[in-house]
């Protein structure tokens, strides 16, 4: 009697045994709950555009650690994966032109990095204040200027091919004055589309950029071309002359990215790591008033800077950020007076020492 009911008495115990060690093990191997979603940005860029002219003065510059090395080899060590050049049809110097553009586009790439070409289809800067045509297209009727931008595009692509291309720079107003000027229109429009359609021709996987300065107008702006076949919303932003609210930025990139369905990227930024100086040029930004009240002009409030952009974009689900003027040191030297107004933006502090901000290019 004893026997028989020890043994439905001992089973039971041997199941609940098991039970129990199934359900531990379940939970352990259990995923968690809502995992953290891992928005990697496509581009992590900065425009080294100033980088051939760098190189030539002989100034070595050396990495976070101390350690002598290349500006781009630093850049992409530290997580960069995209870099940004302007591209000036015959420039007075060598700098921006097609064959360095070409050169520095190849190195690049050897380097494992992306190309992103920013076009000012002019001879010098353009961007809202200017978009004056190349000397050689200036007596160019509308449609001889068309198929200018349609084959000088199309080489670009073909010899260069870099991943994104930008169709003009800071286009708030138009580009080839007076021709495409916003106010005519359709011949901006037809122009854009003549860049357009010469990238889409010749290869269809390189990304094109509209790029506007700002946010103000930009919903504007973008409506007048949101039926031209383009694939990236490119806004620069900088506080000096973009406003100081970084909540109303964000919520005019969101409202961008929803209304015309594009990824944003924020094309230009930078911040100072001081208001002081060392060349003789006049910088762009000397004054408190000039930046954001919460981000002080050190060399870690630069990289806290660059870290919110960085945070904004991701919050958007945006396609990346770019650096203005990363390269763009004293390296004219200290007395000069036409060197850089940008030397208290660059990624190199005045002693040719690469600054914290880069750390914000890991993941």
């Amino acid at each position: 009697m004893l026997k028989k009911t020890l043994k439905p008495l001992l089973f039971l115990i041997f199941c609940s045994f098991i039970l129990s060690c199934s359900n531990n093990s379940s939970s352990e191997n259990l995923p968690e709950e809502n995992p953290p979603i891992q928005n990697v940005l496509e581009i992590k860029g900065a425009d080294f555009s100033f980088l051939p002219e760098v190189r030539q003065s002989g100034i070595s510059y050396q990495n976070i650690s101390g350690v002598s090395e290349d500006m781009l080899t630093t850049f992409k060590n530290n997580g960069g994966n995209t870099v940004r050049l302007r591209i000036w049809m015959n420039p007075s110097s060598s700098n921006s032109d097609f064959n360095t553009v070409k050169n520095l586009s190849q190195e690049i790439k050897s380097k494992g990095m992306k190309v992103l070409l920013s076009v000012h289809y002019s001879d010098s800067w353009a961007d809202p204040a200017k978009q004056t045509k190349p000397e050689i297209w200036k007596n160019y009727n509308f449609n001889e200027l068309k198929e200018a931008v349609s084959v000088y595009t199309k080489k670009i692509i073909t010899e260069i091919n870099p991943e994104y291309i930008q169709i003009g720079n800071e286009i708030n107003h138009g580009m080839l004055w007076q021709d495409g000027k916003i106010e005519n229109t359709n011949q901006f429009r037809e122009l854009l589309q003549s860049g357009i359609s010469a990238v889409k021709a010749t290869n269809a996987n390189t990304k094109i950029i509209i790029h506007f300065a700002g946010t103000d107008g930009s919903v504007e702006f973008f409506n007048i071309i949101k039926d031209l076949n383009f694939d990236i919303i490119g806004i620069s932003y900088y506080p000096i002359w973009h406003g100081k609210n970084l909540d109303l930025l964000k919520q005019n990139l969101l409202q961008l990215s929803n209304s015309f369905q594009k990824k944003i990227l924020i094309a230009e930024t930078s911040y100072p790591f001081t208001l002081g100086w060392k060349d003789q040029t006049q910088n762009i930004i000397g004054l408190q008033s000039q930046i954001l009240p919460q981000f002080a002009a050190t060399p870690e409030g630069q990289k806290n800077f660059l870290n919110k952009m960085k945070e904004i974009v991701k919050e958007i689900d945006g396609i990346g950020f770019c650096y203005w003027g990363a390269e763009w040191s004293a390296y004219k030297g200290n007395a000069s007076t036409s060197g850089s107004s940008w030397e208290n933006q660059a990624f190199w502090d005045f002693e040719n020492k690469a600054l914290p901000v880069l750390e914000v290019y890991k993941n």
